[in-house]
């Protein structure tokens, strides 16, 4: 099988570099890298990596977007396997691959992996439940009969670390062209309505969090509520509210029972302000243009034309 991974980059430094190090020491190596890079002016100059071959694309920020550069990047490989990670995604050994593309070798009908992702060291408490809960220890396999049982994360997936098998992909018609946020699961719920499967693979294990503010948090969730509200035939039919009332319940209980008063108050006020930014994301069309944009994390998706009309 031959394996290329693709790197959206934006204003890229040494842990870009650091990554393409790491994917050169792994037990499968990729055939190749792509990165497609936003904003030419940013990229630092030599590539400083042991890792070859490397392909660069430069892009605009506004031709961007978070379904569109991967659909692109997608479109001209000859790859059997395609990997997509972000620069901020570092592997955390050197099994990696070979855990993320096993599946694929083991049951013909898997049509994407993704892998495990592990907060940083000096993450804050709430960040490494918001981890675990997602990403638990124990590997499993999804496909579109399990969406009664376990609804949204049926066919839950995270494109920071994530491989795709191309004849299933191209099948299924790939990244959508226009997506502000969620496009690796808009994507998987697609492949498992053609009867491909999706496997979380615990073993493969990349390094990645970010401790976002409430602020931040809200700014994210309204590009959750838009993402959900412009592709209704993907989320309508399940409910997204009940597996985060599930983890502030769960992770609330296991906060007070170990006398983590502060932490639990923190958790409830960042619930509530990545609930209001979804549920306003969620009805941005009734939105004033001006609103949303401040409401966004992502303004240029909207200077593109997207608007709310």
């Amino acid at each position: 099988m031959k394996i290329q991974v693709v790197i959206p980059s934006y204003k890229p430094g040494r842990s870009l570099e650091r990554l393409c190090d790491k994917l050169s020491e792994q037990t499968v190596k990729p055939d190749s890298i792509h990165i497609v890079n936003t904003e030419e002016r940013y990229w630092p100059g030599e590539l400083k990596t042991r890792f070859r071959p490397i392909k660069v694309t430069h892009i605009s920020r506004e031709d961007f977007d978070h379904g569109g550069t991967r659909r692109f990047a997608a479109a001209v490989t000859d790859a059997d396997i395609l990997v997509c990670m972000t620069q901020d995604a570092m592997p955390a050994d050197p099994w990696l691959i070979e855990n993320l593309v096993a599946p694929f070798r083991q049951d013909p009908a898997i049509g994407v992996t993704f892998a495990r992702q592990l907060p940083r060291k000096e993450s804050g408490i709430l960040e490494k439940m918001y981890r675990d809960f997602n990403y638990p220890s124990q590997s499993y396999v999804r496909d579109k009969g399990d969406l009664k049982k376990y609804g949204i994360k049926t066919f839950f997936c995270s494109d920071v670390c994530a491989a795709y098998r191309m004849d299933a992909y191209r099948k299924a018609g790939g990244f959508p062209a226009k997506a502000i946020f969620n496009e690796d699961m808009i994507l998987c719920s697609l492949m498992l309505n053609n009867g491909a499967k999706v496997r979380y693979c615990s073993n493969a294990r990349v390094i990645h969090s970010h401790d976002y503010t409430c602020r931040q948090q809200f700014h994210r969730s309204f590009d959750l509520g838009v993402s959900h509200a412009q592709f209704p035939e993907v989320f309508s039919r399940v409910s997204s509210e009940a597996e985060g009332i599930s983890m502030v319940k769960r992770n609330t209980k296991a906060l007070l029972g170990s006398g983590k008063i502060r932490p639990a108050a923190m958790l409830w006020i960042t619930s509530a302000a990545r609930y209001a930014g979804y549920r306003l994301g969620k009805s941005y069309h009734c939105l004033p243009s001006s609103w949303v944009l401040r409401l966004t994390m992502n303004p240029e998706y909207w200077k593109r034309g997207h608007t709310t009309d």
